[in-house]
Parts: C-alpha cells; structure tokens; sequence
C-alpha cells in the first residue's frame, strides 16, 4: 500500500547515499477530491468526512510533489517545515473547494476537527525534519503513505475518542501491520468498493459500532496511479527498493481506501 514499511526500519534503501528516486517515489493513490456541492443533499456526516480526506489527500500530494527533493542526498534543510507544507495543502484545499479551512467555525465539529487534522499535519512534519533533512542520504523513506499514517496517527492524539481517519487497503495489499483493515472495512471493500459494478470514485458510508461505539463511517476508494506500479506492479513477486514483494497491481485497480469514522 504506496510502501508504508516503518520508516528507516528494516529499509535497505534508506542508507544508499546515491540512491535515485524512482517512480515509486512518487506514488500516490488516485481518487479525485470533491468540491463542496457534490454532495449538498448529503447528511453534515458526509460532508466533513470529505473535508477531512480532502485535507489528508492535499497534505499527501504536497509530499508526493516533494519526493524528489527530500530524496536528494546533496540538501540538507529541504525547506519543508510544518508551516510550508500545511500552507501549500492549504492552497489545494481551497482551489477545489473555494473555501479556506481555517475559515470554517471552529466551534462546529467539522471546523474543530479539520483545523485538529491541519494541526497535526503541521507537527508531524516539523517533528520529521532530521529524516528528511539528513545529509548525504538518498530515498528517507517519508513516502505518502507513511505521512498519512503519521498525520492520521497524530490526529487521534489530538481529537481522542471523536473521530478517527485510517489509510486501510484490501487485505492482500497491506504492508503496514497498523493498516490492516477492521470487520467493516473489509466487508464493505469486498462487497462494495471492489465490485465489478461499484462506480468509480465513489464513496461508502452507513451506520456501525467500532471499538463497541456507535459510529458514522465513510470509507473512500483510491486507485493506482501510475507512479505505484513500479512497487506495486508487474511482475507479481519481484522485491521493490523497500523490500516487499510487488503485488502485481495494474493502473485504476483499488489500491486503498480512506476510512473515517465519526463517533456519535
């Protein structure tokens, strides 16, 4: 799933110095964002778990864009701090969505809890600057996958038992122990969101107990993009430059899925 292995842990890669970037490098999971509207007739549920995988997939495609910098073992301070990566997510978040997020009143869940996620962006990158900014390191391994992971882990830390955002993929995809996917997520990705007749893109939501909670929960597929197959690709088997083995995936197949949870 997009190479989410523990960064600098077990990664063969991590400590070749000259060390190109390659295509895996810039994989991230495709699935366009919504603009606000898209869903109007939609429950206020539906409306903040988009804004929520809006935000997560903005803050991801600012890393994906920045794979080949913080890839380069000749810079050091790649000028990556929590602020500039937060305010270019930002930017994304309001070209498609013409609303600013900060804007959005904090006092409502969904202000409250997407100005937690944007918190959370900012701190796990201002925590991650020794990885990224080590000199004479080609591939860090802070890879999309693992800044989600990073930034969903931190948001739970800060929104405690109200929400939650997980990156989950189907089961034969996961490499990340973290992100296997739970009884929901499995049954809705096999009966809903890898189904030959499941429209493209579109998302899943209805009412279930998590952790013994009731909960509102949204799942959204994500799909290979070009970049991931050379990790994730043919041939089936072969180890890709993080060490797992290539699941033998093609362009458009289901790759991942953003799941929130809401708690009521």
């Amino acid at each position: 799933m997009c190479g989410d292995n523990k960064m600098n842990e077990n990664n063969p890669a991590r400590t070749h110095a000259g060390r190109k970037p390659s295509a895996f490098l810039v994989c991230i999971l495709v699935s366009a964002l919504w603009p606000w509207g898209t869903h109007g007739a939609e429950s206020e549920d539906v409306e903040i778990a988009i804004s929520l995988s809006n935000m997560l997939r903005a803050g991801r495609g600012v890393i994906a864009s920045k794979q080949s910098l913080i890839n380069d073992p000749n810079v050091g301070d790649k000028g990556l701090s929590g602020e500039v990566v937060l305010a270019e997510a930002i930017k994304t978040y309001r070209e498609l969505t013409q609303i600013d997020p900060r804007s959005i009143d904090a006092e409502t869940r969904k202000g409250r809890l997407l100005s937690a996620q944007m918190t959370a962006i900012r701190e796990v990158m201002d925590s991650s600057q020794g990885d990224i900014n080590v000199p004479g390191v080609g591939f860090k391994g802070f890879v999309p996958a693992v800044f989600a992971r990073l930034v969903n882990e931190r948001f739970a830390q800060l929104i405690g038992y109200e929400a939650d955002i997980k990156v989950t993929a189907p089961p034969s995809l996961v490499r990340n122990r973290k992100s296997r996917p739970d009884q929901w997520e499995a049954e809705v990705i096999r009966t809903k969101l890898s189904a030959k007749d499941w429209p493209n893109g579109q998302l899943f939501h209805g009412e279930s107990k998590k952790d013994g909670r009731d909960a509102f929960r949204v799942a959204v597929p994500e799909y290979y993009g070009a970049g991931c197959l050379s990790c994730h690709g043919e041939p089936k088997g072969e180890i890709d430059i993080t060490g797992y083995p290539k699941e033998g995936g093609k362009e458009g197949d289901l790759g991942g899925v953003i799941s929130i949870t809401l708690y009521r």
